[in-house]
């Protein structure tokens, strides 16, 4: 397990046609896109004090969070991931979820969690018992996936970032979720040891700000 640079980036719609007209012309298109694009649904967790809302927001330099994701309303194939970060540097550590098993944790219904056999589930239990993590809101968004290959690179795109409000029922593609509150589009840049110079030229816009922007954050605007 590797912990990678991120950069984050608030952009404009002039911006993000821009980005998208240069990366293509020297990076690849993640090869699980359609259409270059796909949509992402996380389930987040947290607990009743908000720990990892706060901590991100008072921006505690070691910190984690748990999710269950998957693609294009696919559940087919589900991950439990856990991101870490410390200091400014992101891990990201993952396992595959069967549908029932996902619904189990919709459904609060975790006896089988320690007896899974499968490391992340376990933690996720121990951290559900000792900290009172719960599923707690839905975010889903559009992202446009560039990878480069010399330094690990991908570059994202994200827009139409929409929060579930309270509901946690993840696996329903009917689910209701609205806009964020004012989110803006985001740039994410990612790498291991260095950042190509040519990939640095080009996310390197005018009028743009490195961010510490959190689309949980963001979604959490409902309550």
């Amino acid at each position: 397990m590797k912990y990678r640079n991120e950069w984050k980036h608030e952009i404009s719609y002039g911006d993000m046609l821009d980005l998208r007209r240069r990366l293509s012309a020297v990076a690849k298109r993640d090869v699980h896109t359609k259409d270059g694009k796909y949509l992402i649904r996380s389930l987040y967790f947290d607990n009743a004090s908000d720990k990892a809302l706060r901590e991100k927001t008072d921006g505690v330099n070691i910190r984690e969070k748990f999710r269950i994701r998957l693609y294009n309303n696919d559940d087919s194939v589900i991950h439990l991931e856990k991101k870490s970060k410390v200091n400014g540097l992101c891990l990201k550590e993952s396992a595959d979820l069967t549908k029932e098993q996902a619904q189990s944790l919709v459904d609060g219904r975790y006896d089988w969690m320690m007896q899974s056999g499968i490391p992340l589930v376990e933690e996720l239990y121990s951290k559900m018992m000792s900290q009172g993590l719960r599923p707690k809101t839905i975010i889903e968004y559009t992202r446009e996936p560039f990878v480069f290959a010399p330094g690990n690179v991908r570059v994202t795109i994200d827009s139409n970032i929409r929060t579930g409000l309270d509901s946690t029922d993840f696996l329903n593609p009917e689910c209701v979720t609205v806009p964020a509150g004012g989110a803006p589009i985001i740039l994410e840049v990612k790498w291991d040891e260095f950042l190509p110079d040519i990939i640095r030229d080009i996310v390197q816009l005018d009028n743009c700000r490195a961010t510490a922007f959190s689309k949980y954050a963001a979604c959490r605007i409902y309550g």
